[in-house]
């Protein structure tokens, strides 16, 4: 050991920072807290932390083991997301009853207007053709919007603090709420119309604790009630933010109320412990107020409880004022806008639903794109390895035969390095990610879409 050059015994992983680290202490700049990994005698890594200081011509250390510590704070980590997304899919648990009988009316709308379609151009009756179009479109839509909103909803996600508007949040949501308290519960919406501040949140995990906040509202009214989701700005002063154990300035409050049973002092005193509820065995974890009111601490805010037994609860939420903009919201093009192509170029479609390969064909190809079909990743990968031009693949994520859209992608890429990619996929957006990001020249669209919105992100792509 003694006669090994020290990086011989560094982790590959930290060679890079460990040259570094020693460069800037010979040029005299200290090393605090420095961590990196060396090889045992048994071939396993240990974590060391360092305090190295320069000082005449040598460099004195003081150096730990903190191999447990680390792995101590990894597996907490670990930890506190399993039971964020345990909390989340606790959530999503209460919605699925509720939304599947508001798809099997939406589906009833969708069916029975194209029937009625069908029954009326036969009879010749063509004048009352747009009306059955309307509603078909019109249900689809709504149904997209759901599962949109419930994948949104569940899909695992690091902490990603956006600039929020909080009213757009809260009606984006209202119809999802509403279906998911049931008709027994009148829901009133009372946003801050003088202009709601923007706040620097995680809009998914506040569109989580809303809705975990509607749902605990709604079981403390088993016989209906009124549920009340307010907004509001509010300027705190000194006595105001102590009290609620906040710094003195502008915040935005995002408020639950219920006319339910209401809890007692010793029950709002528990209410943020985890594991702790009063519902009975199997209807909650008791993770719902403590995930809230951990993630209201990590976006600078607070949560507080007002409760009167048999009046009702408010919950609260007081997040930051975030001096900014609030991020917007893309509009769709018209389909009469979407732009047409250039001679030649031709679009590859991989995808296993026939239906789905004809629509997208046949508007690649009222738009004058060459269109070729592929029904699985196999026979898309063939084409892709041929000599055909190819400006633009389309395709599925989830296809048959053992290889994936993700796969046919990165596969076509060694023989087409530049090749751009489009998924389309009814899976949430993260299904097709590699390592949690998407290559360059690679986006999704997830289904169901407007056929305009394909259109013009299909131009978008190759002329790019």
């Amino acid at each position: 050991m003694l006669a090994q050059p020290l990086f011989d015994l560094v982790h590959p992983e930290d060679l890079e920072v460990s040259r570094t680290g020693l460069k800037k202490l010979a040029a005299g700049i200290p090393q605090l807290g420095f961590e990196n990994r060396y090889r045992c005698k048994d071939g396993s890594y240990r974590w060391l932390s360092w305090n190295a200081v320069p000082r005449d011509g040598l460099i004195f250390s003081v150096t730990r083991d903190v191999t447990e510590t680390r792995e101590q704070a990894e597996a907490l980590h670990r930890t506190e997301e399993a039971l964020r997304q345990s909390q989340k899919m606790e959530a999503v648990g209460q919605l699925t009853g509720g939304l599947a009988h508001d798809f099997n009316n939406l589906l009833t709308g969708v069916t029975g207007s194209l029937e009625l379609l069908q029954t009326r151009i036969a009879q010749g009756r063509i004048r009352e053709i747009d009306r059955y179009v309307n509603a078909a479109q019109g249900a689809a839509k709504r149904a997209a919007a759901l599962t949109h909103r419930l994948l949104a909803f569940s899909r695992r996600q690091t902490l990603d603090p956006k600039p929020t508007d909080v009213n757009r949040l809260v009606t984006g949501m209202e119809e999802l709420i509403r279906r998911t308290v049931g008709p027994e519960i009148e829901l009133e919406s009372m946003i801050e119309d003088a202009g709601l501040w923007p706040t620097l949140v995680d809009p998914g995990q506040l569109e989580n604790a809303l809705l975990n906040l509607c749902i605990n509202a709604r079981d403390a009214m088993p016989d209906g009630g009124k549920l009340t989701i307010e907004t509001a700005n509010r300027w705190l002063d000194p006595r105001m933010a102590q009290d609620r154990d906040l710094l003195p300035g502008q915040y935005i409050s995002l408020c639950v109320s219920d006319t339910g049973t209401g809890m007692t002092p010793e029950v709002v005193a528990k209410a943020f412990d985890p594991f702790f509820t009063t519902k009975p065995i199997g209807m909650g974890t008791g993770l719902g107020l403590s995930m809230i009111y951990g993630f209201s601490k990590q976006s600078g805010g607070q949560v507080r409880i007002h409760s009167e037994v048999g009046k009702g609860t408010t919950v609260c939420l007081y997040l930051p004022r975030h001096l900014g903009e609030a991020d917007g919201t893309e509009q769709e093009p018209e389909l009469a806008d979407a732009p047409r192509a250039e001679a030649g170029q031709t679009v590859l479609v991989v995808d296993d639903e026939p239906t789905v390969r004809m629509l997208v064909t046949e508007v690649l190809e009222d738009l004058g794109y060459t269109a070729i079909e592929a029904a699985d990743g196999a026979s898309g990968l063939k084409v892709l390895q041929s000599d055909v031009r190819i400006d633009l693949l389309v395709t599925d994520v989830g296809l048959p035969g053992g290889i994936n859209g993700r796969q046919v992608a990165d596969a076509a890429r060694v023989a087409r390095p530049n090749l751009k990619v489009l998924f389309i996929t009814g899976y949430a957006e993260n299904a097709v990610l590699s390592h949690g990001h998407l290559d360059p020249g690679m986006h999704v669209l997830t289904k169901p879409f407007a056929m305009e919105a394909l259109a013009s992100r299909i131009k978008e792509l190759i002329s790019d």
